[in-house]
């Protein structure tokens, strides 16, 4: 954290809105303006949009609200921390389930190697959207865990329904959707033994204000300023809503099940009642979408019949 201590406070300063010339970043900061300089060369490679106008100095491209552990803090009894600049969040918590508070959270602005289902990166360029890891400890085992990314997903978007985000949709079997693009996903990822208490990490990525520019990324996405209308969104309230939801609806997952869960996802699905494809490696069945079951399997209505689904090499694509 330390080598990044100075971007950190140029952010700071630069987030509180206008011009910031570097000779006024460097007293602040007691470094030169050339070091200033280099600095904003090395929260550029972040993908933070920074301008420079003779004269004036620096400005964001853009408006930027920080996370504030002390906000996170006073609004949250679980143990949160917010770590700016961080490899990736589910990895930073499952390097450490031996010593954490089952619900402990880790928060971050940006990842250097954020990752998605089977390997995938995942872009992450700072204070554009919201990265979060919940780590879990299930005590009913390792197999109780199946369906929990549907679980994660719902609550999710009850948490943006709360805070009047409305319309954002789930895409089996972890994926939140917004006008059929991809707004955020989920990832789980477990450690244990037969038998024992299951370590959970769960992770969550979604897009809040990133950049049209941005690179990296091969399918059609979504922001959350969309779903806002271009309000103004307190990623602080968000952040805190979507971990208390979370919190909720983990326990009671641990208490009923996916039984309690299934007209919950079916009220989101994205793909409910259209004809859809389903694609299990080299092969392709084509139906309608029916929701899922109690096992979290996809049901899918096909000319055999109503007929289920499940595993993770299992994509969904709108069958066009």
């Amino acid at each position: 954290m330390k080598e990044h201590s100075v971007k950190l406070s140029i952010l700071k300063t630069l987030s509180q809105g206008g011009f910031h010339s570097g000779e006024e970043l460097g007293e602040q900061l007691g470094v030169s303006r050339a070091a200033i300089s280099k600095h904003i060369k090395g929260i550029q490679d972040w993908g933070v949009d920074i301008f420079r106008v003779q004269g004036k100095g620096y400005q964001l491209a853009k408006p930027m609200q920080l996370l504030d552990q002390d906000v996170l803090n006073q609004a949250l009894s679980t143990p949160v921390e917010l770590i700016p600049i961080i490899d990736s969040t589910n990895q930073y918590l499952l390097d450490r389930v031996d010593s954490l508070e089952s619900g402990s959270v880790c928060l971050a602005e940006y990842q250097a190697k954020g990752r998605g289902r089977r390997g995938r990166e995942w872009i992450s360029p700072f204070g554009s959207n919201l990265y979060l890891s919940m780590y879990w400890r299930l005590d009913s085992g390792m197999a109780a865990a199946m369906g929990l990314s549907l679980v994660v997903g719902v609550a999710i978007v009850e948490a943006l329904e709360q805070m009047g985000l409305n319309d954002v949709k789930l895409k089996w079997p972890n994926d939140l959707y917004y006008q059929d693009r991809k707004l955020a996903g989920i990832l789980v990822e477990m450690s244990g033994q037969a038998g024992a208490a299951a370590n959970l990490v769960i992770g969550m990525g979604m897009n809040l204000m990133m950049s049209e520019t941005t690179e990296g990324i091969t399918q059609p996405w979504a922001s959350l300023q969309e779903v806002a209308d271009n309000q103004s969104i307190d990623r602080n309230q968000l952040a805190i809503t979507m971990i208390k939801t979370l919190h909720d609806a983990l326990n009671d997952y641990e208490l009923k099940g996916m039984s309690g869960f299934v007209a919950r996802w079916n009220r989101l699905d994205n793909f409910i009642n259209r004809p859809i494809k389903l694609i299990m490696g080299p092969r392709e069945i084509t139906g309608i979408a029916r929701g899922i079951n109690e096992q979290g399997a996809v049901l899918l209505e096909t000319a055999q019949g109503l007929e289920s689904y499940i595993g993770g090499e299992i994509s969904l694509r709108p069958n066009i």
